[in-house]
């Protein structure tokens, strides 16, 4: 009798403890959202990883999503913001153009539109970003060799900053998923075992 109060007692406390992992992983989730098939993306590449260069990409980044945010802002379908960022193309090349020349920057600078500008694979938080080739902005600033920025224009997810992930290689992303099934399966063994010895049934 002693031994069934002791288990149903073991098996209130485990059902708790996944209820609170569970709502955790949930709040989680909700931490970072899922980019949709149909957006459009802002990639800047700076000159350099030097520390100059990297201010001058954070400034372009700044005033061209501040401008671009505030385009899209109203627009609820993907036709009429492509064609609006086409239009508006040259305001944008403006706009970079006039902050490399307040910053007193010498190098050349590009600004493209299009559906197969490259994105590198992503690790931002919990969730992979995969790589592939994605419609966007690119911006490059100089020789276009320094670390990348990236946000999604539209719909605006530019209030996260997926640049600040980590980027991975596929191969990479499989192992680390891998690490946390292992590490899953010798949880619930090591919660088994325990049962087992606490009940006397080892």
């Amino acid at each position: 009798m002693k031994k069934l109060v002791f288990f149903v007692l073991i098996l209130i406390i485990l059902l708790i403890s996944y209820a609170g992992l569970n709502t955790q992983a949930t709040d989680g989730e909700m931490d970072y959202q899922v980019i949709p098939d149909e957006a459009i993306r802002l990639r800047i590449l700076a000159n350099s990883d030097q520390e100059s260069d990297q201010q001058l990409k954070h400034i372009v980044r700044d005033r061209v999503s501040e401008e671009v945010s505030e385009w899209v802002a109203q627009i609820d379908d993907i036709e009429e913001a492509r064609q609006l960022i086409q239009e508006r193309l040259p305001e944008i090349e403006q706009i970079v153009g006039d902050v490399i020349v307040e910053e007193g920057d010498s190098n050349e600078y590009s600004v493209e539109y299009g559906k197969n500008v490259t994105f590198p694979m992503k690790l931002y938080g919990d969730y992979l970003y995969p790589a592939g080739e994605y419609e966007a902005i690119l911006i490059t600033l100089g020789e276009g060799n320094g670390s990348n920025w990236w946000c999604v224009l539209f719909p605006p997810l530019c209030f996260l900053d997926f640049s600040f992930g980590t980027t991975v290689e596929a191969k990479d992303a499989e192992t680390e998923s891998e690490v946390e099934i292992e590490e899953e399966e010798e949880q619930e063994t090591e919660v088994k075992f325990f049962l087992f010895e606490w009940l006397g049934w080892s």
